[in-house]
C-alpha cells in the first residue's frame, strides 16, 4: 500500500463524498466552493491512488487557526491515516503560527483521545470554560 498526500487538491466531490462517509452535514456544491476558497490549507491522503482522508484549515494564518473536516473514511480507518493528516497540518502550522496562536478543533464524539496525543486539549477545564458551536440556520 502507498500513500500519497496532495496538498491543496481539495475539491467539491472529494470533500462532499468524503464527508459523507462519516455522516457529516451536507452542504450546497456552490457553498462548498466557496468554503474551499477561503480554506487556508488543505490535505488529501491517498491510498493506492485512492482518496481516503482529508482536513482542512481556516482561520487568520497568524494568530487563530481552526482545523476542519479531519475525515478518514472507514474503511482506512485506523491505518496511520489520521497521524498522516495532523503532520501536514502541523508542518503548515510550523510555517505560519505565531507563538502562542490559537489552534482549535472540534472533535467527533469519541476521538478525543486520538487530538490528545498532539497536545490538544478537552474542555471545559480548570483554566478554560467549555468549547461551544452552533449550526447556523438561515430560516430563523
Amino acid at each position: 500500500m502507498e500513500i500519497k498526500v496532495k496538498k491543496n487538491a481539495l475539491d467539491v466531490e472529494l470533500y462532499s463524498r468524503i464527508r459523507k462517509t462519516a455522516g457529516f452535514l451536507s452542504y450546497s456544491d456552490n457553498d462548498i466552493v466557496d468554503a474551499l476558497k477561503n480554506t487556508l490549507y488543505s490535505v488529501v491522503v491517498y491510498l493506492d491512488d485512492k482518496a481516503v482522508g482529508i482536513a482542512r484549515i481556516v482561520g487568520d494564518n497568524k494568530i487563530a487557526f481552526f482545523i476542519k473536516d479531519v475525515v478518514v473514511i472507514p474503511e482506512a480507518q485506523h491505518m496511520g491515516i489520521g497521524d498522516v493528516i495532523m503532520k501536514n497540518i502541523f508542518e503548515y502550522l510550523s510555517k505560519n503560527a505565531a507563538e502562542n496562536a490559537y489552534v482549535g478543533l472540534m472533535s467527533t464524539p469519541g476521538k478525543e483521545r486520538f487530538y490528545k496525543k498532539y497536545g490538544f486539549i478537552e474542555r471545559p477545564n480548570n483554566a478554560l470554560g467549555s468549547g461551544m458551536v452552533m449550526f447556523y440556520d438561515k430560516k430563523e
